[in-house]
């Protein structure tokens, strides 16, 4: 196999072959709880137990518990409604003793406050940011992985809806790693976690300060690399994406950005029957990613 730096592009109306096996790797390249409840009966102001600097207020029933699951926040406390607990809030506060987390009863209306707008299901938590670590700590567990390898490189999403979807179907697709830049992109809020029904909180995140420098480092390593573009030349159900692979997906308006698509070994599309042009980004990468999966066996 041909050596990255000396590859050629594939002509403007050739698809493109990825030749069988991994990318030629190049040697050298581096870049508890005690079971006790603690229910606290005695309402607390909103001052010393909502969200402020530091803390965000997590709302609605699967957010919490599985981030409760997940052990990667840190909670200060959970707020349930006080006019009646029901039997799926029962089990997330039974959790939440046993992690002596406080669990502090409100009125509906001071849980509306806590997240105004959103259908909190009568529970919020109030809970420090998902700690996301670094591109760098990637590269260095690629080190000790085998072939197969599915990364996932979310490129400039701006609606939370759609990278909650896009993480959810990453987790049920077998996706290893999703990298977000750090910059110009949605964070990994509330928001997402709600529209990704929890699966946020279980999510193999990283963030990525230059996404074009992190591609070639991954090439480096042994990846090709598809990006997901409406212009693409080639059929994403033509493309083969068994071995290293990381697939890139744009955002909603800008798609790809230009130094992120040059660094792309090849252009994927999804095929139209008629009238529109292009897929919404949740749902493009989606179909994207079982595609992957479905060639993985």
């Amino acid at each position: 196999m041909t050596s990255p730096r000396n590859r050629q592009s594939p002509g403007k109306n050739q698809p493109f072959n990825k030749p069988h096996g991994p990318r030629e790797h190049h040697a050298g390249d581096k870049s508890a709880g005690t079971g006790k409840k603690r229910f606290l009966k005695k309402k607390q102001t909103m001052d010393s137990h909502g969200p402020g600097p530091g803390r965000e207020a997590l709302a609605g029933v699967h957010c919490v518990r599985e981030a409760l699951k997940a052990g990667r926040r840190q909670f200060h406390c959970i707020h349930i409604a006080d006019n009646h607990l029901r039997d799926r809030l029962k089990t997330v506060v039974d959790r939440a003793g046993q992690l002596n987390i406080p669990v502090i009863p409100l009125t509906p209306e001071a849980l509306d406050d806590l997240c105004p707008g959103v259908r909190h299901q009568g529970i919020v938590a109030i809970v420090g940011p998902l700690p996301l670590a670094k591109a760098e700590t990637v590269l260095q567990e690629m080190d000790q992985q085998e072939n197969n390898c599915f990364v996932l490189v979310l490129e400039s999403m701006e609606d939370p809806h759609n990278l909650g979807a896009l993480i959810r179907t990453a987790l049920c697709a077998g996706v290893n790693y999703i990298l977000l830049p750090r910059d110009r992109a949605v964070s990994p809020t509330p928001a997402v976690s709600r529209a990704s029904a929890g699966a946020l909180e279980h999510a193999p995140l990283y963030c990525v300060t230059n996404t074009a420098t992190l591609l070639r480092s991954l090439k480096k390593k042994g990846f090709w690399v598809a990006g997901l573009d409406a212009a693409g030349e080639q059929s994403l159900f033509q493309a083969d994406f068994t071995g290293n692979i990381a697939l890139v997906v744009g955002g909603e308006h800008k798609g790809i950005r230009p130094l992120v698509k040059k660094e792309c070994d090849f252009l994927i599309s999804l095929p139209m029957a008629r009238g529109v042009t292009s897929l919404n980004a949740s749902v493009a990468g989606g179909i994207a990613m079982y595609e992957v999966l479905r060639q993985r066996g």
